[in-house]
């Protein structure tokens, strides 16, 4: 069976990924919300390099709490692939990917292993969907409206045409959506 990829990411209710100084404190890490779960269903990690700059080889301060350490050394223990025509960084654990999205994805689709996480940034995001590489979208909407900032959906050249698969609700008052592409 072939690999998805999957776009997990919060999202504000109206529909910013960050706000307009790239700020995510508005987002709640609700301990039901099972990204360990989650990050147990995938083995790979596709960033932008802003992204994986920012947090791709994240360190937590040592004062951490317990469930901090565990999520991130989950996330440190997945394969990583940076997509950027200028990064190349030879001390970095991450793939670095300069050629054909496309090309790339289907390839590490074809790759025998766990789901694939497209964790951003914006601009890969928005090159995943116009390239229908996005097989599932598991958003978790935030309960705070921005204003502005960096939207989810930017240069859609046509609809996006998704199925609710499941949705789910928690007392911090998130909401996750889990959709797939119509027909798929």
């Amino acid at each position: 069976m072939e690999r998805k990829v999957i776009l997990d990411l919060a999202v504000t209710l109206d529909g910013f990924i960050e706000g307009p100084q790239g700020e995510i404190d508005w987002c709640i890490m609700d301990a039901d919300m099972g990204i360990l779960g989650f990050l147990e269903r995938i083995d790979t990690i596709l960033y932008g390099r802003k992204s994986y700059e920012l947090w791709g080889e994240y360190a937590l301060p040592a004062d951490s709490p317990p469930s901090e350490k565990e999520l991130w050394a989950a996330v440190h223990s997945k394969e990583k692939h940076v997509f950027s025509r200028s990064w190349s960084k030879t001390e970095s654990r991450a793939v670095s990917v300069h050629g054909s999205v496309r090309e790339e994805v289907l390839a590490l689709k074809q790759k025998p292993g766990k789901d694939i996480w497209l964790y951003g940034g914006a601009s890969l995001i928005s090159t995943f969907i116009e390239q229908e590489l996005v097989d599932e979208y598991r958003l978790s909407v935030h309960p705070v409206a921005l204003g502005a900032g960096k939207p989810l959906f930017t240069d859609m050249k046509q609809r996006l045409e998704l199925e609710l698969i499941e949705a789910k609700t928690f007392s911090s008052g998130v909401v996750q959506l889990l959709y797939r592409k119509k027909g798929a």
